[in-house]
């Protein structure tokens, strides 16, 4: 196999190598102020985020999730008239990111999972007939990158731990797997409505508002979840992850895994089968109104 110096693109201009590897293929890779190109990437950013990324940006900001992706970041489709992602928004007339510094990343800590891994891509993948993902890794060679040149071998494995990735990884590894299982299940599973789209956004990027919801009467007289487990959802961003990736699995897959309460379900899709019913009748007989002649004089 040739190495990935001598490894064309797999895209036109695409930095990602087409080579695949397991944990412990060795990169040699470092990146310090010393490098010529300290800041490079930072100064041209297309970050997306995951959804721990968010928990962990907001809370150092102390913000709402909520008010973190209106001032920091802009959703964009994953795939067309599909589920959304988001991203960091750069500064305001330009590329750079907005949490660069002359001497380096602000956030550091708590930056997100994308510059953690680079020059490392994380590649999930499920194959037919498999109930879980894999994880493959490449590497990602950009011409102005001179952490390349530093002469420190290590693996991947070895990597990843370095910059604290598993910990990330682990958080949004609910999230991959339903990115996963609706691009796996292509055209069979329909086109997302517009209130299942959103209930994705909310669900996995505004984590205070899926908490509020959570909270609601609503999902109260339909969900009977152990007090455990709503007070956890309450009291910890990871916590309200966790319960949200097993939500949505139960409402857009039908893997159930949160108890319902049959008796009012039935009841409340009474309810709304009988409001849909009467909003048809009022619409019908607004129209019938409007196209009724109106009295001629003569």
């Amino acid at each position: 196999m040739a190495s990935p110096e001598n490894t064309d693109p797999p895209f036109p201009e695409s930095p990602v190598l087409p080579q695949t590897f397991g944990e412990d293929h060795a990169i040699r890779f470092r990146c310090h102020r010393g490098v010529s190109c300290w800041n490079a990437c930072c100064s041209n950013i297309d970050i997306s985020l995951t959804p721990y990324d968010i928990v962990r940006l907001k809370q150092r900001l102390d913000l709402s999730s909520t008010d973190f992706l209106e001032q920091y970041t802009v959703p964009y489709e994953m795939e067309k008239g599909g589920i959304a992602g988001v991203k960091l928004k750069p500064v305001e007339g330009g590329t750079a990111c907005r949490f660069m510094r002359p001497e380096g990343c602000g956030v550091y800590e708590d930056r997100p999972t994308a510059c953690r891994y680079y020059p490392v891509a994380l590649l999930s993948m499920r194959k037919e007939g498999e109930a879980t993902d894999r994880d493959s890794f490449a590497l990602v060679v950009e011409p102005h990158c001179r952490g390349h040149d530093e002469p420190r071998p290590i693996s991947i494995a070895d990597y990843r731990a370095e910059q604290g990735l598993p910990e990330y990884d682990d958080s949004a590894r609910g999230w991959r797997q339903l990115i996963l299982k609706k691009k796996s299940s292509g055209p069979t599973i329909g086109s997302p409505s517009k209130r299942s789209l959103q209930l994705f956004f909310m669900t996995c990027y505004d984590v205070d508002r899926f908490r509020a919801f959570v909270a609601s009467e609503g999902f109260a007289e339909i969900h009977d979840v152990p007090a455990d487990e709503l007070a956890a959802v309450q009291a910890d961003d990871v916590a309200a992850l966790q319960f949200g990736f097993r939500f949505l699995r139960q409402v857009l897959f039908g893997e159930a895994s949160i108890p319902l309460r049959e008796g009012n379900v039935e009841e409340r899709r009474a309810r709304v089968a009988a409001q849909r019913a009467r909003l048809e009748r009022e619409a019908a007989e607004r129209v019938a109104r409007d196209e009724e002649p109106e009295d001629d004089d003569e």
